[in-house]
């Protein structure tokens, strides 16, 4: 679960509602990352801003991101290792790198945006179905 405030929480509604909804709608304009923060500009690909101002901007602990990369299995591969001492192979999950070292040394251009729509995806999952659950439970006592 990504974290995030209410503040950046009411920013993202504003935009699921301003495109009616439709999650493909919503495109990463632009990303930048630091040591701590991967930054993320977002806009509506029907409605193209001219500046990065314009847009809504989502900044992230990388944290979060390594969470999104580790759920989603991207700096890992499926395979078999063979056990150390008892000498049985088993087949697991093998790990690149830690997820925000394989996002920063590792990842190709095409797998570092694919990472970033994860978050983007893991993001408005997240939001739309939390919503959908308060509404339940309030609905519900």
């Amino acid at each position: 679960m990504i974290k995030i405030s209410q503040k950046t929480k009411d920013a993202i509604w504003w935009m699921i509602i301003s495109v009616d909804y439709d999650y493909s709608r919503i495109s990463i304009a632009d990303h930048e990352i630091s040591d701590d923060v991967l930054t993320l500009w977002l806009e509506d690909k029907h409605d193209f801003k001219n500046t990065l101002e314009e847009c809504l901007e989502l900044a992230l602990p990388l944290k979060e991101l390594a969470k999104v990369i580790r759920a989603e299995g991207m700096n890992s591969y499926e395979g078999t290792k063979m056990h150390p001492r008892k000498g049985f192979i088993y087949k697991t999950r093998i790990e690149v790198n830690e997820p925000v070292r394989w996002y920063k040394e590792d990842a190709s251009l095409t797998e570092q945006q694919w990472a970033r729509e994860a978050v983007v995806k893991t993001l408005l999952t997240q939001l739309v179905e939390n919503e959908v659950a308060d509404t339940a439970i309030k609905y519900a006592v």
